[in-house]
């Protein structure tokens, strides 16, 4: 895999998170490497202390075993992880960049809780990014580069047609993740890259934030054949040069994310599949 494919798939991490996916799931092996995931970076010679402990406290977090406004002091996570408190600063230090956790006032950092309306902006603002990388990549991108799009859109066509089981869901977002660094990729623009870093540094921001809540709700194949109807408009768009359609597309796409947090937070068992669930305020 070419350093730039490694540099894109890294940047929808969190997808694979959602799904819960590890190091012997396939989909893990057709992403390539992901910084973000445990198992990759532990197959590394000479990794980073940094990474481990950055890894290690957001696996605590995104499980929901260190709650929201819960005190992170370096000693107690040190303890926790048996990882030297040097590179815990600076995991912490990572991790509020990424908006996962917060400077409190008494020092150090707490685990941070978000908004029902903090969720939904961070959907809108990647699918902002997401409909520009559409229209960049209609515009842009070469007829001649959308074979592995298509072959993705194929595969992805395939697991919806499986997904009726949480293990069957995995291998949906894994593919669902690939299309959307493959679309980013077209568009062919670092700097929308770097900027999409930061959208989808939150789990549930992510293409596939709310895909495993939907494994145990009624409606769930349902909404899925209407993401995979709207991938295969973008393809199509794209391979038209329609800019202003394929960013459109793209944009109602992300929204489905929205659709399947209003779902999910009507039922408590679904919300529970959704990585970082646990931080977000549910209305009583």
């Amino acid at each position: 895999m070419l350093a730039s494919d490694q540099s894109v798939y890294r940047l929808y991490a969190g997808a694979l998170l959602a799904a819960g996916l590890r190091g012997d799931h396939p989909g893990v092996e057709k992403l390539g490497h992901i910084m973000a995931f445990p198992t990759d970076i532990e197959a590394e010679k000479g990794q980073s202390q940094t990474v481990r402990a950055l890894l290690a406290i957001r696996e605590l977090i995104l499980e929901g075993l260190l709650a929201p406004g819960k005190r992170l002091s370096e000693l107690s996570v040190a303890e926790r992880t048996g990882i030297s408190r040097t590179p815990i600063r600076a995991a912490l230090q990572r991790l509020e960049a990424e908006g996962l956790v917060e400077t409190i006032p008494s020092g150090g950092f707490a685990v941070k809780s978000f908004s029902q309306q903090d969720v939904f902006d961070a959907i809108e603002i990647r699918g902002a990014m997401e409909g520009l990388a559409a229209r960049l990549a209609a515009e842009r991108g070469s007829a001649t580069r959308l074979g592995p799009l298509q072959a993705c859109l194929e595969e992805l066509d395939r697991a919806v047609e499986q997904a009726t089981t949480g293990d069957s869901f995995s291998a949906y977002v894994a593919a669902n993740a690939r299309f959307h660094a493959l679309i980013l990729d077209l568009a062919e623009s670092p700097t929308l890259k770097r900027q999409m870093e930061t959208a989808v540094a939150l789990p549930f921001a992510s293409p596939s934030g709310f895909v495993m809540a939907q494994a145990v709700l009624p409606e769930s194949h349902r909404i899925l054949l209407v993401a995979q109807d709207q991938h295969r408009c973008v393809v199509e768009a794209i391979a038209n040069r329609e800019g202003a359609r394929a960013q459109s597309i793209m944009q109602e796409h992300a929204r489905l994310a929205g659709r399947n947090l209003r779902v999910a937070l009507r039922h408590e068992k679904a919300l529970e599949h959704v990585p970082g669930g646990s931080l977000i305020r549910t209305v009583k």
